[in-house]
């Protein structure tokens, strides 16, 4: 089974600013219409039935569902999305949070996980390898891509937060570029799936508030989110 993974940059949609223009974020304030429109186009440009996507009702939380077909909404109160199922891609809304996609190529089982500071906290990603092996991933054969997202340079938080949030994800607390208490996410969620035993752990480096290609809460207020997701393919017949 072959894999694939999109990450989304703010180009080429119908919304106005703020939220200009590739929103694919339906609750942040934007027009219903463009945000359908974007999503209406992300689904054609990919090649896949617009009852294809999969979205989420992301809530911050850590729980994690398996679906196996078409959603007719959002699903709902989860940050995670797991599938067997080829051609259904499940996405994950950011605006620098990290998105989390993994694979099992073998097992053909996708997911895709929201992992913001709170959701990485309590630990949706270990939900989300957790629901990947109840459909029959195995650990060991995981590949994981972590998206682009606030880095740690520019996530300044309270000290009391950093020595929390280290608390619970090892390896997320460091200083920002003034010196201050911050977080990478990115580095605690990868010691985290290294302690979990994936072995294919990829990091795409851009930081959402350094570029301003991609939507970046921390940096405009309001804003789009950018889209990061996954779908199973069948290997291409010989």
């Amino acid at each position: 089974m072959r894999i694939r993974r999109v990450v989304t940059t703010r180009a080429g949609g119908r919304s106005k600013p703020p939220y200009e223009s590739f929103n694919l974020g339906a609750g942040v304030g934007d027009d219903p219409a463009a945000v359908t429109a974007n999503r209406h186009r992300l689904a054609d440009e990919l090649g896949l039935g617009r009852d294809r996507l999969v979205w989420m009702e992301q809530v911050h939380g850590r729980n994690a569902e398996i679906v196996a077909g078409p959603v007719p909404d959002a699903v709902e109160a989860t940050d995670a999305l797991v599938t067997a199922e080829p051609g259904l891609a499940l996405i994950a809304l950011c605006a620098d949070c990290v998105p989390v996609l993994l694979a099992d190529p073998e097992a053909g089982v996708a997911g895709a996980a929201h992992a913001g500071r709170v959701g990485a906290r309590v630990g949706v990603v270990p939900a989300a390898l957790d629901a990947m092996r109840r459909a029959g991933a195995a650990i060991e054969r995981i590949e994981v891509l972590l998206g682009p997202s606030v880095c740690g340079e520019c996530y300044e938080v309270p000290a009391a937060m950093r020595a929390d949030v280290e608390k619970h994800l090892p390896g997320s607390a460091c200083k920002t570029r003034k010196g201050t208490a911050g977080l990478d996410l990115r580095a605690g969620l990868w010691q985290q799936l290294a302690d979990a035993g994936v072995a294919k752990i990829g990091i795409d480096p851009r930081c959402t508030v350094e570029d301003p290609t991609l939507f970046s809460h921390r940096r405009e207020g309001t804003t789009g989110r950018l889209a990061a997701l996954t779908w199973l393919e069948p290997d291409p017949v010989a």
